[in-house]
């Protein structure tokens, strides 16, 4: 899965350092805190970057609106197996706006990794990476603050458009907004509705490509997002 691209912008800290920032600021900080982070995206892969578990991320929100459901899937590549799952409750502290889900969603995406024993060597994000207004979507918001190679996999459009694309598994397009690419229009299944895939942090986009598909095994989401999704929607209920 090794290629190489330039880097999306520059950035004085190792790609591998994990950053932080409150979580406590108003909606106009938390779009200055994704301008400012956004310049430490990295589209190149690591040397030797060679996956081997996947951690599968996804969060919803209960009925009531005091809280977030996060979970946390470590995926074998090889095995195509389970390895672990985690599932977190953690109150909401901020409001919804467009664009600034991951303010909602990162605290209990994170703490729920942060549970799992088993280290990932990359996170899959139900959600968008550089396809996003500000080039900083969940996958790059939660790969700059880990450190971990990340790719965004969601399920619509957040910004952009693309072409139709073929319907054979593997199948894909650009996925284009203002005059750049931000990712790919890719379909996992044959005949079945494609999903949106864009770099994290630390991947490019062929690479970010081929660990999608490499992880969806029959269904249209790769297994480890879709078993978190599967959890979260159970956690929900409860």
């Amino acid at each position: 899965m090794t290629s190489t691209t330039s880097t999306t912008g520059t950035s004085t800290t190792p790609a591998d350092r994990p950053v932080s920032h409150s979580w406590d600021v108003s909606p106009r900080d938390a779009a200055a805190i994704q301008r400012q982070l956004a310049r430490r995206v990295e589209a190149r892969v690591p040397a030797g970057f060679e996956p081997k578990v996947v951690a599968g991320l996804d969060a919803a929100f209960p009925k009531g609106g005091t809280e977030c459901v996060a979970a946390a899937v470590a995926w074998s590549v090889r095995e195509r197996r389970v390895v672990e799952e985690r599932v977190v409750r953690r109150p909401l502290k901020f409001p919804y706006v467009p664009g600034l889900l991951s303010f909602r969603e990162a605290p209990a995406v994170l703490a729920a990794l942060a549970e799992l024993e088993t280290p990932p060597d990359a996170l899959l994000c139900d959600g968008h990476g550089l396809a996003h207004p500000r080039r900083f979507g969940l996958a790059c918001h939660l790969g700059v603050l880990t450190g971990i190679p990340a790719i965004g996999c969601a399920k619509s459009v957040l910004v952009g458009e693309h072409p139709e694309v073929a319907v054979a598994r593997g199948s894909k397009g650009p996925l284009e907004h203002r005059g750049e690419r931000i990712g790919t229009v890719l379909r996992t299944r044959d005949r079945v509705r494609p999903v949106f895939v864009s770099i994290g942090h630390r991947l490019d986009l062929e690479c970010a490509e081929q660990l999608v598909l490499a992880c969806a095994i029959g269904f249209r989401l790769p297994e480890p997002i879709r078993r978190a999704d599967r959890l979260v929607s159970q956690a929900r209920k409860l």
